[in-house]
């Protein structure tokens, strides 16, 4: 008999962090990859770390070699901040991942952390942050080429959420998209024996979760301009909240310029999809 296959799941966001994103309505990054991860195989086994948190043990190599593979989530902290030591341990756990040959899959701050961790530089993004929904994300050549976009359409949006941006590949790392506000929303890290595919956007979201985490960062968003006031940025919450409870609401679709790149699980999903059955599957030999 087959054994389910067992994932290793990176939550970094502080606690802090994490009682805001649940104060604000929104699951927390982990349980999205756990929705996520479900939809593709309902039997999967999966463990949480949450490496910001006080006294926990970062996995040693015999533990990791144990994972089918390794989901990064999206995270509050700047990958930038190595005076941090949650920062600095789950860069060397990336890179003991790229040393055992464990295959990643991370979204945001896991597309900074597989960058950083194989040698590339992250920075501030100069046109600031990025929120909400990602607009006309292109696929590259190499893009267009490779497995983790099986399936995608040349030109898509998705929801996202970040402040800084990958600046420098290091050897081994493939662009595989961007758009006009973020040069690189996806790329494949090639380093040691390891394969990491990371997007800077997050396909685990929905559309409630993203209404519930612009909640969340409402001063922010404000203070940036994204919405002229608090009752703007409800306005638009509502409207939100309704197309996900509605995803066939013609006038919300229009007003929001949503369609179903974004809405659809199987579209917007489709690059984590193909990871599980592409690399995952084959490299545990199923």
């Amino acid at each position: 008999m087959t054994h389910p296959l067992r994932f290793l799941i990176i939550d970094g966001y502080p606690k802090a962090g994490r009682d805001e994103l649940e104060g604000a309505g929104m699951q927390l990054a982990w349980k999205l990859y756990v929705n996520m991860l479900k939809r593709q195989l309902p039997e999967a086994e999966y463990d949480v770390l949450l490496p910001s948190d006080v006294g926990v043990e970062m996995p040693g190599a015999d533990q990791l070699e144990t994972y089918a593979g390794i989901l990064w989530t999206g995270c509050s902290l700047s990958v930038n901040d190595t005076e941090n030591p949650s920062v600095r341990n789950q860069i060397d756990l990336a890179g003991l991942a790229y040393e055992l040959g464990v295959p990643s899959f991370g979204t945001c701050w896991g597309l900074q952390i597989a960058v950083v961790a194989a040698g590339g530089t992250v920075e501030p993004n100069p046109r600031g942050r990025e929120m909400g929904i990602a607009r006309k994300i292109s696929l590259t050549d190499a893009g267009c080429r490779h497995p983790m976009y099986e399936g995608k359409p040349r030109v898509f949006e998705a929801f996202i959420s970040h402040d800084d941006m990958v600046t420098t590949f290091p050897d081994g790392a493939v662009r595989l998209s961007g758009n006009d506000w973020t040069s690189v929303q996806s790329a494949a890290i090639h380093h040691k024996k390891g394969t990491f595919w990371a997007l800077q956007y997050h396909p685990e979201y929905d559309l409630h979760e993203m209404a519930c985490l612009i909640v969340a960062r409402e001063a922010k968003l404000i203070e940036y301009g994204f919405y002229k006031d608090h009752d703007d940025l409800v306005a638009m919450v509502d409207r939100m909240k309704a197309l996900a409870a509605e995803t066939d609401r013609k006038d919300l679709r229009w007003q929001l310029a949503i369609d179903d790149d974004v809405l659809d699980a199987d579209v917007r999903q489709c690059e984590f999809a193909n990871w599980i059955h592409k690399l995952v599957l084959p490299a545990a030999g199923r």
